[in-house]
């Protein structure tokens, strides 16, 4: 083999996975756009600029339509095909999608810029990439499969070799490896690698994360053992939870047969840029920015034990986190071994935590549980404990057809709802995918008002007379927190006079003053990363405490997003009255007698805590 055959092929991720993993997807295109001319000079294979967290972060956050962004990118990096991330039939949102929806996506996508789709399923379950795999070739785009590599004792290496010989059956140009958590050895690498050139013809690409401190000798390994591509982030956005750094690997194969040929001191004028620009957004920082070496045992990415810790500082429970960690396994296996991905991981996550404070295994069980119970996000590779599908599903029999086999079609549907706030057939896809986040966008911009959030605290001058006056300050009073891979700036401005029962805080989250309602407890106790552990919020919340066992309460803290019952209403014990979402579950609330509805304190929308009564039952 000549060293021409061998030249090693690199995608850099600094546009989307390189600050989604560091600096919470909060990069803007206007920092994108003046470096795009290096960029689009170094000869990298693809740059991966769009999908994943993207999407949602664009309309969310930055106010940027995304398929602006992602025409921009394309006319800014002539040279290089642009790449994104999709989660084939889940696309970028977090439910699947009937085919119509997925193949116009697909298309649009296409047509917008998008070169080559890596297009992977969370349960490796290759019904649920099939549709998107044939849209992207009907495009005549670059089709990549993506096997989600994780450890357990169903995920052997013929299980694997079995995927990707699938995805080369689907017509897919290349297979990547996808190492979401960094579990990947370099003695595993390079047997999985070795053992993939003897099963498959098309090029491999190996994705994997630096959690655990040892990606650069992974992809050494691999690379050696015949992968083609590898996935690089430029140095001011690697590491951590990100990826090994495209100039380090860059000069490791240099003068090897593998050697990708890429000028390095372009390079170093990329790195000098992005160094510059991170800065820019200091508030939005992970705190994963070294190795995790638990995810070799745990399995959970850092992001993920960040997640965790917050949805148990919530509940007060920030001491069961040993439980919860333990849990997670077990929840794994009850479940069938699904690798730990967006949305399993938040299954996953979201059921130990439940497990855990609520003190009865599945004594609550959200709805995408269940769902997921019943085989509506795809079919588990292990066997799942059927005393537990029992517990979630009652009678009603899972699906062994392809989830999205139940689905109608729903373009034209969609289209009808969204109707003239929807200015293109990409405003229709932004909506079906996140339809509430999507109409606060059309709104914003038609009246002109589209402001991203701040990168920084307003000057002094900036500061309005209605701003209160801090009157106790608290020590810590700024800090950081992050709640599934979003990062949140928070900042104590002063609390108000104490009544008996309660007193205001000032605070701010990500620059937005709020008035929060505290109770008054007898000891305010600061933790170590500035979260008042003692305190239980509701931010003006006027409704009764829950006293009596008729009351209806929250298991956590969230947000009413159904209601099932009128005042009036006849309920029997255990009937669903309510659901709250929470840690983007939602988690059916049952009445816990029999009895008639007296009074409903809520509303959909409103944010509720596990010590308010939601509603009141008459008891028969």
């Amino acid at each position: 083999m000549t060293q021409t055959t061998k030249k090693l092929a690199i995608t850099e991720l600094a546009l989307r996975d390189g600050h989604q993993s560091l600096l919470a997807t909060r990069m803007r295109l206007d920092d994108m756009l003046p470096i795009c001319d290096k960029l689009d000079r170094v000869g990298f294979w693809s740059i991966e600029a769009w999908g994943g967290a993207t999407f949602d972060t664009c309309l969310r956050y930055l106010k940027e339509g995304p398929w602006v962004r992602l025409r921009e990118l394309k006319k800014a990096l002539p040279n290089t095909p642009i790449q994104m991330l999709l989660r084939g039939q889940n696309l970028l949102g977090y439910r699947h999608y009937a085919d119509d929806v997925v193949m116009k996506f697909v298309d649009m996508a296409a047509a917008n810029g998008v070169d080559v789709f890596r297009v992977f399923d969370a349960m490796n379950d290759l019904r649920n990439v099939r549709v998107a795999i044939k849209q992207v070739k009907a495009n005549g785009k670059h089709a990549e499969g993506a096997i989600c590599y994780t450890v357990s004792p169903v995920h052997t290496l013929e299980h694997f070799l079995d995927l990707a010989k699938g995805f080369e059956d689907l017509g897919c140009d290349t297979l990547a490896i996808k190492d979401m958590a960094g579990l990947l050895t370099p003695t595993a690498a390079r047997e999985l690698v070795s053992a993939l050139k003897q099963t498959i013809e098309i090029p491999i690409h190996l994705h994997c994360h630096a959690t655990s401190g040892v990606a650069e000798m992974v992809q050494w390994e691999a690379v050696h053992a015949g992968c083609d591509i590898i996935d690089t982030a430029i140095s001011p956005l690697a590491g951590g939870t990100s990826h090994p750094p495209t100039e380090s690997m860059v000069a490791a194969f240099a003068g090897t047969a593998y050697d990708p040929q890429l000028d390095l001191e372009l390079l170093q004028d990329i790195a000098a840029y992005f160094r510059d620009v991170r800065k820019k957004y200091k508030r939005f920082e992970s705190h994963v920015t070294g190795v995790d070496t638990r995810v070799f045992i745990n399995q959970i990415p850092g992001g993920m034990i960040s997640n965790l810790a917050n949805q148990l500082r919530d509940q007060g429970a920030l001491d069961k986190m040993d439980e919860v960690l333990d849990e997670i396994p077990r929840v794994r296996k009850d479940f069938g071994y699904p690798p730990l991905v967006t949305p399993t991981s938040q299954i996953v996550g979201t059921q130990a935590v439940l497990n855990v404070v609520s003190g009865k295994k599945y004594k609550i069980i959200t709805n995408e549980t269940k769902a997921y119970l019943k085989g509506m996000y795809g079919r588990p590779l292990g066997p799942v404990n059927e005393e537990v599908r029992k517990l979630a599903l009652g009678d009603e029999e899972p699906i062994s057809v392809r989830p999205a086999d139940l689905l109608e079609p729903e373009l034209d549907k969609l289209t009808r709802e969204i109707g003239d706030k929807a200015h293109s057939i990409e405003d229709v896809l932004s909506f079906a995918l996140f339809p509430a986040i999507a109409l606060e966008y059309f709104e914003e911009r038609e009246s002109g008002q589209l402001k991203p959030e701040p990168l920084d605290e307003p000057e002094e001058s900036e500061k309005t007379e209605e701003t209160p006056k801090p009157a106790m300050p608290l020590a810590p009073t700024e800090f950081m927190i992050t709640i599934h891979g979003e990062q949140y700036h928070i900042k104590i401005e002063g609390s108000g006079h104490k009544s008996d029962a309660v007193r205001p805080f000032y605070v701010k989250v990500d620059n937005v003053l709020e008035e929060v309602m505290v109770e008054t407890l007898t000891e305010v106790v600061p933790m170590a990363d500035g979260v008042i552990d003692t305190m239980k919020a509701s931010k003006g919340s006027k409704r009764p405490k829950a006293t009596r066992d008729s009351d209806v309460t929250t298991p956590m803290p969230g947000r009413i997003v159904a209601i099932n019952v009128q005042v009036g209403d006849e309920v029997s014990a255990g009937q669903n009255v309510l659901v709250v979402e929470a840690m983007k579950m939602e988690n059916p609330v049952h009445a816990p007698v029999s009895g008639l509805v007296k009074a409903i304190h809520v509303a959909v929308g409103d944010n509720v805590n596990p010590d308010e009564c939601l509603i009141e039952i008459e008891s028969s």
